[in-house]
């Protein structure tokens, strides 16, 4: 139960992923239950746990602009890089956009949208991968082991990990868990780490938006 705090948020996000394609819900109407679901989740379960406190204002922007860099940038160089068989196969799946062509016009589904990848989705995860995870792989009585602690293991397994939760987009998403992951230990501070993964989701928003890159939105 010690871990509940931790994962329930994201279970509750991985969850809502597996039915998407299942819901006949209007697109606002499906956003609203979305950010619903995991308001009630972190209000409820993951509360206790939940610490905002920023320490590196300006490594941790900057932070997130990086990974964002990184995560168009093999796309920007090579049009149609993540079409390749090594990105887009039967286990990592195919780059896709889920957003309904009628709604990328339709400001509160967009706004929403924003909201819930650049809020919500950075506190879910980094409350499982790098505030539980990263600490659980080194002792299960985790809560004795501090934010950050430098461990070559659960390092690399979280990143790995992080890394096949992004299907094909695997790729980068290893880059941004190896550079989430060294920010925590450097940091150790949650709070960095929810500012950084959220800077890169809303810089990763207004490009799918302004640039029509709609696939990067899953």
């Amino acid at each position: 139960m010690r871990s509940l705090p931790y994962v329930a948020a994201f279970g509750a996000v991985i969850a809502l992923l597996a039915v998407h394609p299942f819901l006949t819900l209007p697109p606002l109407a499906e956003q609203l239950v979305w950010i619903a679901v995991v308001t009630l989740t972190l209000a409820w379960v993951a509360r206790p746990v939940l610490d905002f406190r920023i320490r590196r204002w300006a490594g941790s922007l900057l932070m997130g602009v990086a990974v964002f860099a990184i995560w168009i940038g093999p796309d920007l160089i090579f049009p149609g890089y993540h079409a390749h068989w090594l990105f887009t196969n039967r286990v990592m799946g195919s780059v896709t956009a889920t957003l309904p062509e009628s709604s990328r016009t339709d400001l509160a589904v967009l706004s929403l949208r924003t909201l819930r990848a650049a809020v919500f989705v950075p506190i879910a995860e980094e409350l499982f991968w790098r505030g539980w995870l990263m600490r659980w792989i080194i002792s299960q009585d985790f809560k004795e082991i501090p934010l950050g602690t430098w461990s070559a293991r659960a390092f690399w397994i979280v990143a790995l990990l992080f890394a096949a939760e992004h299907g094909p987009f695997w790729d980068v998403g290893l880059a941004a868990g190896v550079l989430y992951n060294w920010w925590m230990v450097r940091t150790k501070s949650l709070g960095d780490l929810i500012l950084a993964h959220g800077v890169t989701n809303a810089c990763l928003s207004a490009y799918v938006m302004f640039a029509g890159r709609w696939e990067y939105w899953p």
